[in-house]
């Protein structure tokens, strides 16, 4: 039989073996679009990629949504080119995935523009698949405690017993680092490994050939096992929190049950309630056949620049036949002759920096409309091409046999020092020392070892998996009538047990007590409440994903800075968006949904996406995959921190406004300069990190009546609230380290409630009156008194009949007098008779005192800001009230009252709402000072947690006796007994002596002291 030679070409292919594929070329190659880019930019390899007969792109879906799969098109053309260049036949492109949604879509990137429909064999994506949700015992929350990890740890590891191999998918790789070392202790360090693309090639090469000897029973991994790497059968697959993609969740369940007849077979473990949830909802997608939908990247023109490089590195290039081959790669059909031409004006022209010219790759002859390389322009497509975005990581070098083990993130090794003790790789390492852009580490024999960081953006839910969650939230509220029939319909549709079915049923429930009704798509809830410090916390329940609210976030950030000149505090999560209002930030809740206007949003998003740290990266990015900057030069790869001054340079050459000082522009909105790599940016921002034609869809709807609206004024965040509130810092739209965000001082209830009330959400009135009653000023003499009407310049009459003696005092020294205004009577003090005077001046004084010059304010004269003053003392003194009441007590017109009222708000000063029962049932608009509003709220909550009884000193005493293993009965045994104990005392200070004469004695059965000997000796 002929020989057929296969290689691999990647990025991790050793050099020696790069060279052996090109001196004898494979009859097969497998390798990654990266690679196939090197390839055919290198003139060694073109001579043998010319005979390429067949393309086969598998996994297409993973690239073709984002700047790879453009890539790739644009790749596929050039080798379709160069194969029809050198005699061949039309290359016969083949695609395969497993989910993709449409298929015309993958299709199309597949073939380009200039080729017939491909055929296309669509066997359907259904396939029974064995997937369930898994509870752990104790009642999830808002964030996953150390004792809920130890049971998912628990039972994760019972389940790998029960299979012969077992694949863990988490989404950090620090937490496949972690929940590594755990599943070590309980399973054997032999029997697991770690496995992500900050371990070396090696390593994870080793990882995978030992699951498939069976040598491993368990591998925990990201994505990088995601697709097609060959780890021999796998039983069962693991997901440990949301992967937030249905397409994600059913290709890591893909990678169990892969022989042909077998059914893969999933497990997903929820960490909090709203991943609980968003479980449920993709368990209940996957049994219904749902997948994302797939989009191509439309032009992306910093690929474009560096395709264009490469190609013209190959070979000198007419524009117009240029031009057509780039659109005939299906993201770029639509490719603009405006763009190209800007594209090549800049690679030929290159950005005048005070470093030179940077990113000049072309010579242009433009009276011959042709485009040649300039020198260096190959090897600067070779070594800095690709689209994946490049990372400020450290290589992790072990010496001295100068092996390199993995990649730390630029942040961690920094914050690192020689004699640390790191984790990677399921193994401890010591650091010798940190040079530039490597970390020097040797064997740490086990020592204990901190894990490793690596920064990030959190990967957003996907809209599919977001309609789903909506759904299924709906399905649960339109049941909360009959809570057996929610319970009923959740295992039914979904999949959970009862326990996990009832625990959804009762968080949904608890929300829609709290707020009213439940956020869906067709239902956004606005939520507002107080924190400790007396600002408030503005929560817009929104499970629209997370790009979509970080547009919302954003853009309505951006709104309130115009509005009140100050910046807040914001975050944005898959369900909501967070806004921390300070006391300057005073407006009806129901203003937010009018804040924005579709048809404004995006200049408004442009100017706050300017001043986002995520324009500064994606500059960086693009800057890089346009190869204006170079990742490595001179045979070295560039130092992160140097890339960066070198994109910041670029930055200010290109658009110095939005470098500038801020402090020395006009206040106006930055300018925008007509620059390729500015729009590309820009368009990143805005379509990749952002979501802004989701949004303009979501705001559109809500000004047409399409998405019902509902507001809520809570004395306490409802449960829906408490997971932004403790929101990772990737959800952050702004730059306040973790300690200083303000979400930090809300105290929230732990767990749901025991019962729901339908007036959770309410102030209680016994708070309203009490905060009333001591706002109500206690005089006990003539001179508090006057003080009194200092501070709200009129005192009506009959609030002041229990102090008639005090004001007879004050008349006979000139202090006060008696104002009269038709049948109206009131009282003044001396110092506020042109305030009084300038709003009725009609009125008369009796006796007519005059105010005394220290104290006179001529700004008194203006009517308008006199009724502001008037308004705004008298609602520090009477708690929430109407426009109405309050129109009557000082007798002036409703209108005037009304505006007074706004004057106030827009400083901050008064909230609106309905706060007591009166006003609920009335549904009119009530008003109240914001100090005594946030009392209110205090004494509301300090109420309730009165209602909850405490146990008894006899029944705590019980229960720590069986906590801490006294009581007879709960003793542990040998050493894994004495490690659990230590556990639960870990912290608690006692004389040295005590610990192995009284302490551990009476906790372990036969404690023998070479237990603990043995447990700080292993680490």
């Amino acid at each position: 039989a002929p020989e057929i030679r296969t290689a691999v070409r990647t990025g991790d292919t050793p050099a020696h073996e790069r060279r052996q594929v090109g001196r004898r070329p494979p009859h097969v190659l497998v390798t990654t679009p990266e690679s196939l880019f090197i390839l055919l930019t290198a003139e060694s390899s073109r001579r043998w990629l010319s005979q390429v007969r067949t393309v086969i792109v598998d996994e297409i879906h993973a690239v073709a949504g984002d700047k790879r799969g453009a890539h790739l098109a644009l790749s596929l053309e050039r080798l379709e080119e160069l194969v029809r260049t050198g005699g061949g036949a039309r290359l016969q492109r083949i695609g395969l995935s497993a989910t993709v949604r449409p298929i015309e879509t993958a299709a199309r990137l597949l073939v380009g523009g200039d080729r017939p429909r491909p055929e296309i064999v669509n066997v359907g994506q259904r396939r029974d698949m064995d997937l369930a949700v898994e509870m752990i015992g104790d009642e999830l929350g808002a964030v996953c405690t150390n004792e809920q990890w130890e049971e998912i740890y628990d039972r994760v590891a019972a389940l790998a017993r029960e299979h012969r191999s077992t694949l863990v998918f988490v989404n950090t790789r620090r937490l496949v680092e972690r929940v590594t070392r755990h599943l070590a202790e309980r399973l054997g360090a032999e029997r697991v490994a770690a496995h992500h693309s900050s371990l070396s090639r090696q390593r994870r090469f080793d990882a995978e050939q030992r699951l498939k000897s069976g040598e491993l029973s368990l591998v925990v991994a990201t994505a990088s096992l995601e697709l097609g790497i060959d780890v021999g059968t796998v039983d069962l697959t693991c997901l440990i929190g949301s992967p937030r993609s249905i397409a994600t969740a059913l290709q890591r369940v893909g990678r169990s049950g892969h022989a042909l007849l077998a059914t893969p077979k999933g497990r997903l473990f929820p960490l909090t309630r709203d991943q609980l949830v968003e479980c449920a909802a993709l368990a209940r997608a996957a049994r219904r056949g749902e997948i994302d939908r797939l989009a191509l990247r439309a032009a992306p023109l910093d690929v474009l620049a560096q395709q264009i490089v490469a190609i013209c590195a190959s070979e000198e290039q007419d524009e117009d036949r240029l031009f057509a081959l780039c659109r005939r790669a299906a993201p770029y059909a639509d490719l603009t002759r405006h763009d190209f031409d800007q594209v090549v004006d800049v690679l030929a022209d290159g950005i005048a920096t005070r470093r030179g010219r940077a990113a000049a790759r072309l010579h242009r002859d433009a009276v011959g409309r042709r485009l040649k390389a300039r020198r260096g322009s190959r090897l600067a497509a070779i070594t800095s091409g690709g689209a994946i975005p490049d990372n400020a990581n450290y290589d992790v070098v072990l010496e001295p046999d100068e092996t390199t083990i993995g990649s730390l993130d630029e942040d961690f090794a920094i914050e690192s020092m020689a004699g640390d003790v790191i984790l990677l790789g399921n193994t401890s390492w010591r650091i010798r020392r940190i040079e530039s852009g490597k970390v020097r580490v040797e064997d740490a024999g086990g020592a204990p070892s901190t894990i490793p960081f690596w920064l990030g953006e959190g990967p957003a839910r996907t809209p599919e998996l977001s309609t789903e969650l909506a759904a299924v939230r709906q399905g649960v509220a339109d049941r909360l009538h009959e809570p057996e029939a929610a319970v009923a319909w959740l295992e039914q549709e979904t999949g959970l047990d009862r326990r996990g079915a009832t625990l959804a049923r009762d968080y949904i429930a608890a929300a829609q007590a709290a707020l009213g009704a439940v956020p869906t798509r067709e239902t956004v809830v606005v939520e507002r409440f107080f924190d400790e410090a007396g600002g408030m916390q503005m929560v817009i329940h929104a499970p629209f994903g997370g790009r979509v609210n970080r547009a919302w976030g954003m853009a309505l950030r951006k709104r309130l800075c115009h509005s009140f000149n100050f910046e807040l505090q914001a975050a944005a999560t898959d369900d909501g968006v967070l806004l921390s209002l300070g006391p300057q930030h005073s407006f009806p809740l129901e203003a937010v949904f009018e804040m924005l206007h579709p048809h404004g949003l995006d200049e408004l998003l442009i100017q706050a996406a300017l001043q986002a740290p995520m324009f500064a990266t994606r500059w960086r990015w693009n800057a890089t995959r346009s190869l204006a900057l170079l990742r490595w030069q001179g045979g070295r790869k560039v130092p992160p921190y140097l890339q960066r001054m070198r994109a910041e340079d670029l930055l200010v050459a290109v658009f110095p406004a939005q470098a500038a000082c801020q402090d020395n522009m006009d206040g106006g909105p930055i300018e925008v300069p007509d620059h390729p790599l500015v729009r590309e940016t820009l368009r990143d921002c805005l379509t990749e990190a952002m979501d802004i034609d989701g949004l303009r869809a979501v705001l559109t709807a809500l000004h047409d009546g399409q998405i019902r609206r509902v507001v809520r004024e809570t004395p306490e965040p409802s449960v829906f609230a408490h997971e932004i509130l403790n929101a990772n810092p990737y959800a952050y739209l702004d730059d306040a380290p973790l300690e200083e965000r303000r979400a930090r001082a809300v105290t929230l209830r732990r767990g749901l409630p025991a019962a729901v009330a339908d007036d959770v959400g309410r102030l209680d009135p016994a708070a309203i009156a009490a905060v009333v009653d001591e706002a109500w000023p206690d005089l006990r003499s003539a001179d508090e008194l006057h003080d009194l009407l200092l501070d709200v310049g009129l005192l009506p009459e009959r609030m002041a009949e229990a102090w008639t003696g005090y004001l007879d005092e004050l008349i006979a020294a000139g202090r006060a007098a008696r104002l009269r205004e038709g049948p109206r009577v009131g009282w003044v003090a001396a110092e506020r008779r042109s305030l009084a005077a300038a709003i009725w001046p009609g009125a008369r004084f009796e006796p007519d005192v005059t105010e005394p010059p220290a104290r006179r304010a001529p700004a008194w004269s203006d009517r308008e800001g006199a009724l502001v003053e008037m308004v705004r003392a008298h609602l520090g003194l009477v708690g929430p009230t109407t426009a109405g009441a309050l129109a009557a007590t000082l007798a002036v017109a409703p209108g005037e009252v009304d505006a007074a009222l706004a004057a106030v708000e827009a400083e901050g000063g008064v909230l609106r709402g309905r706060f007591t029962p009166e006003g609920i049932a009335a549904d009119a608009v009530e008003w109240c000072d914001r100090r005594l509003l946030a009392r209110i709220h205090r004494r509301t909550l300090e109420g309730l947690r009165r209602l909850i009884e405490p146990v008894s000193a006899a029944v705590l005493i019980r229960f720590l006796l069986a906590w801490q293993h006294v009581k007879p009965g709960t003793q542990q045994h040998g050493r894994d007994g004495l490690q659990r104990v230590i556990e639960r005392l870990q912290g608690f200070e006692i004389a040295a002596g005590a610990w192995e004469r009284d302490v551990l004695p009476a906790r372990v059965a036969g404690y023998q002291p070479g237990w603990l000997d043995e447990l700080c000796l292993s680490g």
